[in-house]
């Protein structure tokens, strides 16, 4: 195993703890991989605002992967070839029009780091808010006037299963994933946008073959990462349908299920690359 690797990390459920921490001996694994000349990349459905401090944390400087795939770019270089793929307004419009019809508690809109809110609500501008990115709340269909990379649904937990069934008749212009616990929440991105498209693009963009990438994931929207990966690796809280799909199912993020994976599979405690 001593040649170069591409290790894709999931955030949420996956590279961090339940607290939204990486945890002491993560991060030691995956900076001493590092060291021995593996690349490390970050494929989030987050935005870049809400990851870019565990890019920091780990001294990346390598491209990343936010909103499933719908923004791929480099943060600290800003002429890297970035994706940007947002949904039109007219679509996102006509998802905002079928959410209020159906009588959902709220809509979050994002174009890239702006945030725009439906409804005011402090739980949910407390989680999006940053000091920089000021949250625009008020009517969507009115302040909303750009592409959006992505829109975030918070229905009442009963309505999920109609509002999914309602987006489904979208299928060809948008794609919707749900979010774990104890966030009831249907993220949508543009048709197509997953972040497998992120990874092969950065997979080539090193040139490294399909079969030496490395992803984790624990949710739905890890499901083409991990299928597309040559080394595929369920989290041991992922949802079963993803450990049914991967290659290899590891500990826990709680019990550090990345960091005792890479350790053996890339057998860190020999010889450096």
């Amino acid at each position: 195993m001593n040649k170069q690797h591409l290790i894709a990390l999931d955030l949420d459920g996956t590279l961090l703890t339940d607290a939204k921490v990486i945890s002491t001996e993560t991060k030691k694994t995956v900076l001493n991989a590092m060291d021995q000349g593996h690349i490390v990349v970050i494929a989030t459905g987050r935005p870049h605002r809400a990851s870019i401090d565990f890019y920091h944390e780990l001294g990346l400087d390598t491209p990343m992967v936010n909103f499933n795939g719908a923004l791929i770019h480099h943060p600290k270089d800003h002429r890297w070839d970035a994706i940007h793929s947002p949904l039109s307004i007219r679509t996102a419009h006509k998802i905002i029009h079928t959410c209020q019809e159906l009588g959902v508690k709220n809509i979050l809109a994002e174009v890239k780091d702006q945030v725009y809110l439906d409804q005011h609500d402090e739980e949910i501008m407390s989680i999006f808010q940053t000091k920089n990115d000021p949250i625009t709340v008020g009517r969507l269909q009115s302040n909303l006037t750009e592409d959006p990379t992505s829109i975030l649904i918070h229905p009442e937990e009963e309505k999920i299963q109609k509002l999914r069934q309602e987006l489904d008749t979208h299928a060809s212009l948008i794609d919707h994933r749900k979010w774990g616990a104890p966030w009831h929440v249907i993220e949508i991105v543009r048709a197509g946008m997953n972040k497998a498209v992120g990874l092969d693009k950065i997979a080539r963009y090193f040139n490294i073959p399909q079969e030496r990438v490395i992803a984790f994931g624990d949710e739905d929207n890890d499901f083409e990462m991990i299928d597309y990966a040559g080394v595929g690796v369920a989290m041991g809280n992922a949802i079963n349908d993803l450990k049914d799909l991967a290659n290899h199912i590891t500990d826990t993020n709680e019990r550090d299920g990345i960091s005792e994976f890479l350790t053996e599979y890339l057998k860190l405690n020999k010889k450096a690359m």
